[in-house]
């Protein structure tokens, strides 16, 4: 996705264009229609581009699509692209007309004039729009590549060691720190064993809260572990140090069973701390359990993973 110019850009840069195509003409009124129409094709060239420089949203992986929505809200994103698609339409109709007026004006200096103001005024009312889709484009690009290896997404409650459980057995290097919500969005990481490839999805942690309470952070875990996990390993703290007690962090869990079709692992992290029966014991701190863990996973990968179609260069929201 390219950079979405500012309306200012735009406009000089279709000016000096014109400009361009101005100096060719030699007489003075047939130079002023020339930069009339010429202006009126720039911009409105300039903003057909932006509009597909942008994929095509509904044949985008549901998982991309989902996390515009959580970042910023289809419904917007969409508006603010009628809106550019509004002043191409326009620009160029302007343009065309202007250009019609210069030829039978008698002052052709003045419609160029006219032209210019009439541009500036259109393409500055969408301004905000193309601040707003240059904010979502530099957003969008750094969204994690999800590609069809055997997928793991590890969810639970902030601060119960899913960043350090990934750092220790994938290629991400997430933020590891000793307060809720270091993840703010999706971390990929990979691991090769023997001739498997297994790609771990760091998710934010999430709360046990009703799902429209839920904050955009929480809500990417939970598209996450919807959309692109064959396999979910959900990490519980007994020693109840992340800050929530097991109750609630149980009470999660369940949710999460109710919420996915694949297999679902549970790992009782910080056994250097306290342990609990019933489901693996690790801990991260200590590096104990992880390879049991690691086992279970593989046990568990299904012999067909989810479809995750790779994304064409059109669909690619990077």
């Amino acid at each position: 996705m390219p950079t979405v110019p500012t309306a200012d850009e735009i406009l000089d840069r279709s000016f000096r264009r014109a400009a361009k195509k101005m100096k060719e003409k030699t007489n003075k009124d047939r130079a002023n229609e020339e930069f009339v129409r010429a202006v009126g094709a720039a911009v409105h060239d300039r903003l057909v581009s932006i509009i597909r420089g942008f994929p095509e949203f509904d044949q985008i992986p549901r998982f991309y699509l989902e996390m515009a929505d959580i970042l910023f809200g289809m419904d917007r994103i969409k508006q603010s692209l009628g809106a550019v698609g509004w002043a191409a339409k326009h620009t160029k109709m302007v343009g065309n007309q202007l250009a019609v007026q210069s030829r039978k004006s008698d002052d052709t200096t003045v419609v160029r004039k006219r032209t210019v103001a009439r541009l500036a005024s259109m393409v500055h009312q969408i301004d905000k729009d193309l601040r707003f889709l240059n904010e979502v484009r530099n957003v969008l690009r750094m969204l994690p590549h999800v590609d069809d290896s055997y997928t793991v997404v590890i969810g639970g409650y902030p601060n119960v060691g899913k960043s350090s459980f990934i750092r220790l057995v994938s290629s991400a290097a997430p933020e590891v720190a000793s307060y809720p919500f270091t993840t703010k969005g999706v971390i990929v990481g990979h691991r090769a064993m023997g001739r498997e490839k297994i790609q771990f999805v760091d998710t934010p942690g999430i709360l046990d809260r009703p799902a429209e309470e839920r904050n955009a952070i929480e809500r990417q875990a939970l598209s996450a572990m919807m959309n692109v996990a064959d396999t979910v390993l959900f990490i519980l703290d007994p020693s109840e140090h992340c800050g929530y007690p097991m109750e609630v962090q149980l009470h999660l869990l369940d949710e999460v069973k109710g919420m996915i079709d694949v297999p679902l692992i549970v790992a009782a992290n910080k056994s250097d701390l306290q342990t609990m029966e019933g489901y693996i014991a690790m801990s991260t701190e200590k590096g104990e359990g992880i390879e049991e863990v690691l086992a279970a996973i593989l046990e568990n990968k299904p012999a067909v993973t989810k479809n995750r179609p790779k994304p064409t260069p059109e669909e690619t929201p990077v």
